[in-house]
Order: C-alpha cells, then structure tokens, then sequence
C-alpha cells in the first residue's frame, strides 16, 4: 500500500471530495466570469446598437452632472488617481517587497505576477478591440488610447483584490467585512469616476472589472494548487492566499505601547519645540540685526565659480534637500524599517523628526523674516525667508534619525554607510544652496542648531532605540510571541 493511500484511509474521503467540490465551484465561478466579459467584448467589437445606446445614454447623463462644477471634477479627478499606475505599482511593489523581506516569497511573487499581468492584459485588449474613448458634449477630462476595457477599472480590480487575498490574514475576524468592503467600494468609486469624467462608457468599466476578476480568479487558483502541490492545506478563500503569513503580515506583533504614558511624552515633545523654537528665533534675530561680514562674502565668492556645469551639479544636490526627495526617502525608508525591526517607535522617530523640523523651520523663518543674499539667485524668488535652511536642516534630520535607527540595528559593516551619509549629503546641499546664492553660511548655523536640538529633544522623549533588535531577533520574538498567543487560546 502506497503512502498515498494510507494518508486517504487515515483522513477518510471528506478532505478530498470538500477540495474537489471547492475546485469544481471555483473553476465555474471563473469560466462564468470569462463567458460574460467575452459575450460583452463581442457586443462592444460588433457594435450592437442597444448597447451602444445604453453607453450613450450614461456618458451624456453623468456629463451633464459632473460638468456643471468645477468642485465636482477636481473630486472625481482626485478618486480616480485611486486606480492610476502612480498609485497602483507603489500599491504592488512595496507589499512585494515587504513580503521578501519577511522571508513570504509565495504571495510576493503572486503579486508581481498577477501584477505584471495586468498591465499586458490592458494594453493588448485596447490595441486589439481599437474603440474610440467618449465624444461628450462638455469634456471635462482626457486619456490617452482606446477606450475599451477601462484601464483603471481592471487595474484596481486586480489589485485591490489581490492586496485583499494577500493581507486578509492579517486582519481580524470581525474587520475582515470592513476590509473587504474598503476594497469594493474603491473600485467601484474608480469606475464611477471614469464615466463621469467622460474618459470611459459604462460597456468599458464593466469591461474592466470583469476581466480583472477573471484574472485574479485564475492567478488565486494557480496559488492554491502551488500550495498543495508544496504540501501545504489548502483553506477556503475567506480566509486569504496564505492563512498562516498573518503574524508575519502584522506590523508589529511583539511590540506592546509604542510610548509609555503617551499625553507625557506628548506634553514633552511640545515643551521641547517651543524650547527649539526659541533658541531659533533668538538666533535668527541676532544674525539679522549683526551680519558678519563673512556672511554676504562667501555666496559672493561662491558666486565668481560658477560655470553651466557646476550649475547644474548644484541643482541636483539641492534637489536633494527638497521637500519631494525627503518625502519620498521617508516612504521608503519607514515601511522597510518597520518590515525588517517590527517597531513602530523608530518610525515614530522618523515621522516627528520630520514633523518637527518643517514646523520650526516654517514657525522660524516666518519670525525671524531675513532676507535671501544680495546676489543672483538661480532658484528665483522663495515663498520663505532666508533663515533657517529649511533644504539643510531637513536633510540633516532626515540623515541623522536614519543613521540612529540603522546603527543600533545592524551589525553588519555596511551600517557605517548611514552616519556617513548623514554627514555628506548635507555638506552637499549646504554648499550647493548657498554657491545658488539662497543662503548665508549662518543660515547653514541655524539649520545646524535646528536639527542637532530637534533630533536630541526626541532621542530624550521618544527613545528609538529602547528595545532595538536585529531583523533577525525581531522575527524570532514575533515568532515566540505568537506560539504563546496560540498556546494561551488552546488553554
């Protein structure tokens, strides 16, 4: 008698016969969807006429509703960015990556598939069926190619949903409606919006979604029969892709209070804002009033280097320092932290950092009111004044709570790397603002005072590195604390 069969007699034939029925039930639901989003390519391809009428009928009716406010478009432009490819590709790549990063390569490679598929699926039905976009009577909105299936109606199908399959583990029971239904209406909201912007006929959302459905129908069964071939149980689709991923899907799953009596430390953080804020407006008052001479010399002397080269090296360093590239280092950096450490305290550091370095810098440079270098200023005429560096300090809190996380959590040699940073990358952005003629050497005094009491006001308050593991003991006290949970419920 084979292994095989005795595993049958031992369970019996239930398990078999309850996936088999799961199977048939699935693949019906899949080729149902597939008939229908195919019957309704042949009606829009063959221009049946009362469902061109119905399309006709919708466009116009939701144009002359939406066009007659500007509020009203601005509304529907903005719940369509939900299902544009900005929003989308970060939406799959960085769950993607966060996965690798808890060692969950199943559902991170079910998402950059189903993904990837998505985005060859659109392009080749719309080059194939070739139906023209809407002609309205008031155009409100336009979008590049053809019309039929909608773009952002598959899109947000596809990863919406899968985003739910993946994550659902994660959420509990009693959230799980909420989550889902979060979803639904997100991709409901994104095809309304493209037939009221007149980009879309109702034929080409319904299209969409459609289609969406069938493909992460079929992706989610290729997954499950990966699984059982891996040896893995394969448990209904309610319960997510890969029920067993949620502790590692959680956040933080070891972690208790992020911060011990939270209005205290809250009270703390504010006393020692308002104390940053004075050492900064008394600064600034002084260097107003008494100028070095130095002050005006160096942006001067700076200035007699330039040349269309350094020019343009400079513009890049300042770019740096800007308000979008320190946005966009921070997304990055706080889902990869939290995915590698399971703490949100060093988060929580990054974010007050951040916080707090734009308030001051905007409370400071309002008061203090200095004006820019009398030199030629390549950036134009700035909405703020001169003192502090808003470019520098941002870029020093930025590189310095970095580089305080990463040390106290890595071993490795190449953590050296971050404090390094955070010494290079301001020097860059300082000397690059002030050869732009932006700033004086004592804007780059009062950048330095800001972030250097900034940044230890919150290592006093919020202590990133209380309990600082490596990712490695991080995920083994995620994993001890689960086991205790599980022993403590069957208990």
């Amino acid at each position: 008698m084979t292994d095989d069969n005795r595993v049958v007699e031992r369970a019996g034939w239930a398990p078999v016969r309850h996936f088999a029925e799961r199977s048939v039930l699935g693949l019906l639901v899949v080729a149902t969807i597939g008939l229908t989003f195919g019957v309704l390519l042949l009606l829009v391809r063959f221009h049946w006429q009362p469902l061109q009428d119905l399309d006709r009928v919708v466009a116009d009716g939701l144009n002359r509703w939406a066009s007659g406010s500007d509020a009203t478009v601005a509304v529907l432009r903005q719940v369509s960015s939900f299902g544009g490819r900005g929003v989308l590709v970060p939406l799959v790549v960085l769950p993607a990556a966060l996965l690798l990063v808890r060692r969950r390569p199943r559902p991170a490679i079910y998402l950059l598939v189903t993904g990837a598929g998505a985005l060859i699926l659109d392009p080749s039905l719309k080059a194939l069926i070739g139906r023209l976009r809407p002609v309205v009577e008031v155009p409100v909105a336009s979008a590049p190619g053809n019309s039929f299936p909608s773009g952002h109606a598959l899109d947000s199908m596809v990863v919406y949903g899968m985003i739910v399959l993946v994550l659902l583990p994660a959420v509990r029971r009693r959230w799980r409606p909420w989550f889902i239904g979060l979803a639904a209406v997100l991709v409901v909201a994104v095809g309304f919006t493209r037939i009221a912007l007149g980009v879309h006929f109702l034929s080409d959302v319904l299209g969409g979604w459609m289609l969406g459905l069938a493909w992460i129908s079929v992706t989610a069964y290729a997954f499950r029969i990966w699984r059982r071939e891996a040896g893995h149980p394969t448990p209904p689709i309610t319960e997510g892709l890969e029920p067993e991923s949620g502790p590692d899907l959680r956040p933080a799953p070891a972690e208790g209070a992020v911060l011990p009596h939270p209005w205290a430390k809250g009270a703390e953080i504010l006393v020692g804002w308002v104390f940053v804020f004075g050492l900064l407006y008394l600064t600034g008052y002084t260097v107003t009033r008494w100028t070095p001479a130095f002050d005006d010399a160096v942006p001067r002397w700076l200035q007699s280097f330039r040349t269309p080269s350094l020019d343009h090296l400079s513009w890049m360093w300042s770019k740096a320092g800007d308000t979008h590239a320190i946005l966009i280092i921070s997304l990055i950096f706080c889902p990869i932290a939290l995915a590698l450490w399971r703490q949100w305290r060093p988060v929580l550091f990054l974010a007050l950092a951040m916080i707090g370095e734009l308030t001051l810098f905007l409370c400071a440079a309002a008061a203090v009111d200095r004006p820019r270098p009398p030199v030629e200023q390549l950036d134009g005429q700035m909405p703020t004044s001169s003192f502090p560096s808003g470019h520098i300090a941002a870029t020093m809190c930025l590189w310095a709570a970095i580089a305080i996380i990463v040390m106290a959590r890595v071993r490795k040699p190449w953590r050296w790397t971050f404090p390094a940073l955070a010494v290079i990358m301001p020097l860059g952005v300082a000397l690059s603002r002030m050869y732009r003629g932006m700033h004086h050497p004592t804007d780059l005094l009062g950048a330095m005072l800001l972030a250097a009491a900034w940044i230890t006001v919150l290592w006093w308050t919020v202590r990133p590195n209380a309990h600082a593991e490596t990712a490695t003991g991080a995920a083994e006290e995620a994993a001890r604390a689960t086991r205790s949970r599980r022993l403590e419920a069957v208990g």
